[in-house]
């Protein structure tokens, strides 16, 4: 991964900057048309080995992605989450969506396939200290620092290379959609004091939409 991440950066110095994708045109609507096609399915929760393990590649860009990208948005919105990875529907696949905000007020929309989350140079690592919660840990929430800008790399649902830049909230969604992927929760960044409550409250609360029993 480290040696793809290099090579890209040297790619995007030969061309010039990445052309980023506008994920803000007609989300709205784009958001609505995938959910309406899809239908809503329960959570995996903390403890269910597909979260726990790294995702498989995306290498068919066939219907049954389509299907599985218009499930995940009609998964999230009845969650009222603002991203959702494959494998948080049981899926082991390295796909994610998200409908989120940026901290301009910009909404964000959009499906990235086999992500990579670039490694920003050290002038750019500005951290953000904020509350973070996952639909994966239901109710719990723990603050962690993220750097508040990202650039995440991969494919649209047809296959053709993207790249999306992320401030505040916005960066810490494509950062933790990513982290899913690669088999990683939020609370595995916490330490074990913050990870231990966060599991309390977790046990303490009701989750508002249907989740998938580990046992």
């Amino acid at each position: 991964m480290a040696e793809q991440e290099s090579g890209q950066q040297v790619a995007d110095e030969a061309a010039g900057a990445p052309e980023f994708l506008d994920d803000t045109v007609d989300a709205e609507t784009r958001e609505k048309a995938h959910r309406e096609r899809g239908a809503a399915r329960p959570i995996t929760v903390v403890g269910n080995p597909v979260l726990h393990r790294r995702c498989q590649d995306v290498t068919a860009f066939d219907d049954q992605l389509a299907q599985l990208v218009d499930d995940m948005f009609a998964s999230q919105f009845a969650a009222e989450g603002v991203g959702l990875a494959a494998n948080q529907i049981g899926v082991d696949l390295r796909v994610f969506v998200y409908d989120c905000p940026d901290d301009n007020g910009a909404r964000h929309v959009g499906a990235i396939c086999n992500p990579v989350i670039d490694e920003l140079p050290a002038e750019r690592r500005e951290l953000d200290e904020s509350n973070e919660g996952c639909l994966s840990v239901p109710t719990a929430y723990a603050p962690l620092a993220r750097p508040d800008y990202a650039v995440c790399r991969g494919q649209d649902i047809e296959g053709n290379p993207v790249v999306v830049e992320g401030t505040g909230y916005f960066a810490r969604c494509l950062q933790h959609e990513t982290d899913h992927l690669n088999g990683y929760l939020y609370i595995d960044r916490l330490s074990k004091r913050d990870r231990k409550d966060a599991l309390r409250q977790m046990a303490e609360g009701t989750p508002r939409y249907e989740t998938v029993p580990n046992d």
